[in-house]
C-alpha cells in the first residue's frame, strides 16, 4: 500500500508518501505562502525523489479541516481530484487531530491542539492515546479560548497545548491553568504529514463527490451575504 498524504488545512504546508508502514519521504513548509501555486510542484518532487508514480499510489489522506477556509479547500480539492482520477480511496482526517497525533503519543495525559480563529476564538479539541491509539475526547470546534480552558481546569489530568498558535494564547493558558497546562516545544508545532498518511491508513474510504471539507464555521464572506440576506 502507498499512501500520499496532503496538507494544507493551515500555514503548514505537508505532503508524505509512506509505503508498507515505512515513511519513504516527506516534504514540510511552514511559510505563508500561497498553498495553490507549491502544494502540486511539491508533490510531484516528493513522488519522483522517492522513485513513486501516480499509478503507484492506493489511497490518498487529506487534512480535511478545521483552518484556514481557502487552505483547506485547496488541499481537499486536489485530493479529490488526484483520487478520482486514480480511482483510489479518499480519506479525510481532522487537521486537529493530525497535530495532536505526533508529540502527544507519549503524553500521559490530554492534547489539545488549536488553530487561532482571531478574536480570542481557536478550533481545537481533546484527544488522548489509549493504548497506542489516538481518540477523541471532545469533539472538534470552534470556541473562545478562555472558555475552553476554563472547562478544563475539571480534566483530571495534565493538558498538553500545541499548535503554531500557541504562543498567541500562551499567557491566558497558563493563567488559568497554571502547571497543569504543559506547552509542547516549538519543534514540535507543526503536524505531520506522515501521521496524516499513518492515520488515514485503517480508515475507509469516503465517496468523492460528496466528500467536503469540515470548516466548522462558513467563510466570512459567507456570513457577510447571509447577514446582508437576514438568513442569520
Amino acid at each position: 500500500m502507498t499512501i500520499l498524504a496532503i496538507d494544507t488545512s493551515n500555514y503548514t504546508l505537508g505532503v508524505a508518501l509512506i509505503e508498507e508502514n515505512q515513511v519513504l519521504g516527506e516534504y514540510i513548509t511552514n511559510l505563508k505562502k500561497n498553498h495553490s501555486v507549491r502544494v502540486m510542484p511539491a508533490v510531484e518532487t516528493l513522488m519522483k525523489d522517492c522513485g513513486r508514480k501516480p499509478a503507484d499510489l492506493t489511497k490518498i489522506v487529506v487534512a480535511k479541516g478545521p483552518g484556514s477556509y481557502t487552505g483547506v479547500r485547496i488541499g481537499v480539492t486536489i485530493a479529490k481530484t488526484l483520487a478520482w482520477s486514480l480511482k483510489i480511496p479518499l480519506v479525510g482526517v481532522s487537521s486537529l487531530e493530525v497535530l495532536a497525533a505526533g508529540p502527544g503519543r507519549y503524553f500521559d495525559g490530554f492534547i489539545s491542539p488549536l488553530f487561532d480563529a482571531r478574536r480570542g476564538q481557536v478550533y481545537t479539541g481533546l484527544y488522548q492515546y489509549k493504548k497506542g491509539k489516538l481518540h477523541a475526547v471532545e469533539d472538534d470546534r470552534l470556541v473562545m479560548l478562555a472558555d475552553w480552558v476554563e472547562a478544563l481546569k475539571e480534566a483530571g489530568k495534565p493538558i498538553l497545548f500545541l499548535g503554531n498558535d500557541l504562543p498567541i494564547h500562551q499567557a491566558v493558558i497558563e493563567d488559568i491553568l497554571g502547571r497543569k497546562a504543559v506547552l509542547a516545544a516549538h519543534t514540535e508545532q507543526n503536524p505531520r504529514p506522515s501521521e496524516l498518511a499513518q492515520i488515514g491508513i485503517e480508515k475507509h474510504g469516503e465517496d468523492i463527490h460528496s466528500f467536503v471539507p469540515n470548516y466548522i464555521r462558513l467563510a466570512e464572506a459567507e456570513m457577510k451575504w447571509l447577514e446582508a440576506k437576514g438568513k442569520i
